[in-house]
C-alpha cells in the first residue's frame, strides 16, 4: 500500500506532520480531511524521485513578480468562463519562467487526473503559500473561486507594490555606504602613501590629523585581508545570533526599535497583518488556524509571537484585540479597529481599512525617506572623503608657512 508524507494545520490552528498509509491520493486526502485537518502538503512516497527533484535546494522558487502576474490572469481567465484545468495550463506556457512553467504545468497535468486546484498546488509549497492553498480550498469549497482569485490578486499586488517600496527606500543608502567603503580602500591603500611618503623625510611635525590617516592607511596595508574581514563581521554575527535561542525574536524586535527604518518596518508588518487577516476571514477559514497563517507572513518574529499568543487567548475564550492592548507593537488604531470589527461582525472590512491605511503610510514615509536619505549619504562620504584629503593637505600649507 503507498505511502504518504503530510503537512497539515487542525482547526485549533496546530500543526502537524507525518507519514500514513492509503489505498491511493484521494482516499489520502478524504481521511485527512475526515480527521478535521487541512492539508498543506500531501506526498506520494512513490513519487519521490519526483519530489527530491522539486526539494532540492528548499524547493523551486519563482520571483514575486511572476506569481503576482499570475494571480492577476487566473482571476481575469476563471473570471471570463475558462476552466481552471485550461487556464493554469495557458498561463503555464506562457510564463516568461521556466521553473514556474514547469511547476503550473505539473498543477495542471494533477488537475487532469482529477485532483482539486487547491491540493495540487500543495504539492509545490515553496511556489504556492498557506494562505494562497487555503483561500483556494475555501473558494472551491463555498463555490467562490472567482472572489477568492480576485482577493488574492489583491492580496499580492498590494504585498508587492509594498515590498517594492520598502526595498527602494534601502537601496540608495546600501548602495552609497558601498562606494564609500570603497572609495576609502582606494584612498588609504593607493593615493595616502605616495602623497604622505614624503613628509616623513623632511622630519615636519605632522598634525593630528595626518598622523591618524597614516596610521590607518599603515594598518590597512599590512592587514588589508582583516579590512576585508571587518566589512563581513555583522553578516557573521546575525547570523550566529540568528542560531541562538530566541535569536531572531530579539533582532526583530531591535530591528522595531530602530530610528526611521524601525517605523517603516514596523508598519509594513502591520500592512501585511491586516491585509492577510481580512483576506483570510474573508474566505471563512477558521479563526485559530487563520491566526496561525497570519503569524507566519507577517515577517516580524515579535509581532509574529505576539499574534500567536493571541491565537492562545481566543482558544480561552477572549476577544481578538485582548492581547494587544499592552503592547506598544499594535497601535491603539489597530486595536480599536479589531474591536469594532468583533462586535460588528467586520472584522474583514475594518482591517482592509487598517492595511490600506498603513500601505499609503508606507508609500509615503519610503517616498519621504528616499528624498532624505539622498543628501544625508552624500554628506557622510564628502565629510569622510573631505577629512582624508584635508589630512593630506595640512602638512603641505605647514610646509608653505615654513617656507615663508
Amino acid at each position: 500500500m503507498p505511502k504518504f508524507n503530510y503537512r497539515a494545520v487542525d482547526d485549533y490552528g496546530n500543526y502537524s506532520k507525518g507519514t500514513f498509509e492509503s489505498p491511493n491520493f484521494q482516499q489520502a486526502m478524504e481521511e485527512l480531511k475526515g480527521n478535521g485537518l487541512w492539508i498543506l502538503d500531501l506526498v506520494d512516497q512513490s513519487k519521490s524521485l519526483l519530489r527530491k527533484e522539486i526539494n532540492f535546494g528548499g524547493g523551486p522558487k519563482v520571483k514575486v513578480e511572476h506569481f503576482t502576474v499570475f494571480c492577476r490572469q487566473l482571476a481575469t481567465l476563471y473570471k471570463a468562463g475558462i476552466n481552471m484545468v485550461e487556464a493554469v495550463q495557458v498561463l503555464g506556457e506562457q510564463t516568461e519562467s521556466k521553473v514556474f512553467k514547469k511547476v503550473l504545468l505539473g498543477v495542471s497535468e494533477d488537475m487532469k487526473r482529477g485532483t482539486q486546484f487547491s491540493m495540487a498546488a500543495s504539492h509545490y509549497p515553496s511556489v504556492f503559500s498557506g494562505i494562497f492553498i487555503n483561500m483556494i480550498r475555501a473558494g472551491e469549497a463555498s463555490g467562490n473561486l472567482d472572489e477568492m482569485l480576485n482577493r488574492l490578486s489583491i492580496f499580492y499586488e498590494k504585498e508587492y507594490y509594498t515590498k517594492q517600496k520598502v526595498k527602494s527606500a534601502m537601496v540608495y543608502p546600501v548602495i552609497m555606504a558601498i562606494v564609500t567603503v570603497i572609495v576609502v580602500i582606494i584612498l588609504m591603500i593607493f593615493v595616502v602613501p605616495k602623497l604622505v611618503g614624503n613628509f616623513a623625510t623632511m622630519g615636519l611635525e605632522l598634525p593630528l590629523p595626518t598622523l591618524v590617516v597614516i596610521a590607518i592607511s599603515k594598518w590597512m596595508q599590512v592587514y588589508w585581508y582583516m579590512a576585508i574581514a571587518c566589512l563581513f563581521i555583522p553578516s557573521l554575527l546575525l547570523a550566529i545570533i540568528k542560531k541562538l535561542p530566541n535569536g531572531v525574536y530579539y533582532l526583530d524586535y531591535a530591528k522595531l526599535k530602530l530610528p526611521v527604518f524601525g517605523r517603516l518596518w514596523h508598519k509594513q508588518a502591520l500592512s501585511r497583518f491586516s491585509r492577510t487577516f481580512c483576506s483570510l476571514f474573508a474566505a471563512a477559514i477558521p479563526m485559530l488556524q487563520m491566526m496561525t497563517i497570519v503569524s507566519s507572513v507577517v515577517g516580524n518574529e515579535a509581532v509574529s509571537r505576539l499574534i500567536l499568543e493571541s491565537r492562545e487567548g481566543i482558544r480561552g475564550g477572549s476577544s481578538i484585540a485582548e492581547p494587544f492592548k499592552h503592547t506598544w507593537l499594535f497601535p491603539p488604531m489597530v486595536v480599536q479597529m479589531l474591536q469594532v470589527g468583533e462586535k460588528t461582525g467586520a472584522l474583514d472590512t475594518m482591517l482592509e481599512k487598517v492595511a490600506d491605511f498603513y500601505e499609503a503610510d508606507v508609500d509615503a514615509m519610503a517616498d519621504r525617506l528616499k528624498s532624505l536619505l539622498e543628501p544625508i549619504m552624500i554628506l557622510i562620504l564628502a565629510v569622510v572623503v573631505g577629512f582624508i584629503v584635508l589630512a593630506v593637505m595640512l602638512p603641505s600649507f605647514k610646509l608653505m608657512e615654513n617656507l615663508h
